[in-house]
């Protein structure tokens, strides 16, 4: 037997690497090169409910979802600012969109990874924005709206739910200002709840939008 080596096209190929999500829904999703046609809304609900904020270190029977956070962030943008739209109220329910599938990452640990994650998070969060037929890229004052009421969502997260004590939060998201956090419900909710209020409040700005 020789020992001479076998030419390139004849060693064993290495496979590549699955880029892609099945979903409930049967679609296939690539995370690299994501469609919108392969975006439902039933996918990101069902993902967002079964995804853990603060990697489930809250207290409670239930993990406090990035469903439930993310409905947490449309109901303190409208309280913050009440002139936004309803299309701009849907882009802040889906803000956090794409956690559907890649996870909800504790912002230490997206600052180890750096900037591969942002990069998939981006194409899809464009991607999921093109599915809803949502302005593909959001204006900075929006984005800095939004960014406000998930730090007041995330202070109010880290010291009623998450351990943090108040000097702490504020240390890390500030000091919530001109927001009453007199009904916010942080109270969390089992997975089936969380998608199904989730779902519900996704049609119901959808249906407002349609009406103009």
């Amino acid at each position: 037997m020789s020992g001479r080596a076998k030419p390139k096209d004849e060693r064993t190929a290495k496979p590549e690497m699955r880029a892609w999500q099945r979903m409930l829904s049967g679609r296939r999703l690539d995370l690299l090169d994501p469609s919108p046609l392969d975006i439902e809304i039933e996918d990101i609900a069902q993902g967002l409910s079964r995804v853990a904020r603060w990697n489930g270190q809250t207290t409670g029977e239930h993990a406090y979802s990035v469903a439930q956070h993310s409905l947490l962030v449309e109901d303190i943008l409208g309280r913050l600012f009440p002139q936004v739209t309803t299309e701009q109220r849907l882009i802040a329910l889906l803000h956090d969109a794409p956690e559907y599938v890649i996870g909800d990452m504790i912002s230490p640990f997206k600052a180890v990874v750096g900037g591969d994650y942002k990069a998939v998070e981006t194409r899809l969060q464009h991607a999921i924005h093109l599915r809803f037929s949502l302005s593909p890229t959001v204006k900075q004052e929006l984005r800095t709206q939004i960014k406000r009421a998930d730090a007041v969502a995330a202070y109010y997260e880290a010291t009623l739910l998450a351990g943090f004590s108040p000097n702490e939060a504020v240390e890390f998201f500030g000091r919530p200002r001109n927001i009453d956090p007199h009904g916010l419900d942080l109270k969390p909710l089992p997975t089936q709840n969380a998608q199904n209020t989730f779902l519900l409040r996704f049609a119901a700005l959808d249906q407002q939008r349609s009406k103009g």
